[in-house]
């Protein structure tokens, strides 16, 4: 059988994600006969068809499904290899962070606490969406990813989900709104204007599902998709927040925020999300080892 390489591989992963040999040959600034003859190439060295003809466009057979799978996975460890071997030597090693851009500040800093301040280390952090954060993960260009939504996995999912901390939710308020007492978590939830996290977070959808069995018609007074946002808000006394006691803890330190109640029913879960990599980063065994129980 032919040898098989990394070109004949690139031209077909072009081909493959535009749909015809016109448009791959344009975004590898080749010709369209080159491309052609080496996916002819791949093709006879597979012995495989990879493609078939759907009007104008190449869509991949079945074997060109399989054979895409396994160029990405080749790609991936080619690019993993490199960013490693670049770093070998080097005194300033980098760990690149992904966070959820709506995650509690003072949970990334718990995070990295491991590493911060040292002069061997060089900390990256970026911040997204979830969708975008992975596909960083999927690219090799981020090393985890910080999240309070775990990722849905199956048997051919690539993540690897590191469960780092579970608090409890607590209603937070002003000192002034605790001025009755202690008071049930539901009168409370009855009485006061609430600070709720936006609908598509999971703490929200816990929030409504307790409301809704408690027959609460809650008043809002204000929602936001940010952590930080939820702090400043709760401190600003618009209203009641629910919150984990993490996101404001140095409001709780100087007492300018209280815990009102504590819910014993949902917590909120915070995740570091990997991928299986063939050459690690060694910085993130190490931060990940000092999380564990």
């Amino acid at each position: 059988m032919s040898t098989i390489n990394l070109h004949h591989l690139r031209l077909f992963r072009a081909v493959a994600r535009d749909g015809t040999l016109t448009g791959a040959a344009r975004a590898l600034n080749i010709s369209q006969s080159a491309v052609s003859t080496q996916i002819k190439a791949l093709e006879g060295a597979l012995g495989q068809d990879l493609f078939e003809r759907s009007g104008r466009n190449l869509v991949l057979t079945e074997a060109g499904r399989i054979a895409l799978d396994h160029a990405e996975e080749i790609f991936r460890a080619a690019e993993d290899l490199s960013a490693t071997l670049k770093t070998v030597g080097a005194r300033r090693r980098a760990l690149r962070i992904g966070a959820l851009a709506t995650l509690s500040r003072n949970f990334q800093i718990a995070f990295l606490e491991p590493i911060i301040g040292r002069d061997d280390v060089e900390i990256v952090l970026r911040s997204g969406s979830q969708e975008d954060l992975l596909r960083g993960l999927d690219a090799l260009s981020l090393d985890v990813v910080l999240t309070n939504l775990v990722p849905a996995r199956d048997a051919s999912s690539p993540y690897l989900v590191h469960r780092l901390d579970e608090q409890r939710v607590s209603l937070i308020g002003t000192p002034a709104r605790a001025a009755d007492g202690p008071a049930r978590g539901e009168d409370l939830l009855a009485a006061h204007p609430l600070v709720l996290p936006t609908p598509e977070s999971s703490l929200r959808a816990s929030v409504d599902a307790m409301l809704d069995r408690l027959g609460i018609v809650p008043r809002i007074a204000a929602e936001a998709d940010d952590m930080a946002m939820l702090r400043l808000l709760a401190r600003a006394d618009v209203g009641v927040a629910v919150l984990p006691a993490i996101v404001v803890q140095d409001e709780l330190a100087s007492g300018r925020l209280v815990e009102l109640h504590t819910f014993e029913e949902f917590t909120e879960v915070f995740c570091a999300v990997t991928i299986r990599r063939k050459f690690p980063n060694p910085l993130l065994a190490e931060v990940l080892a000092s999380h564990q129980p």
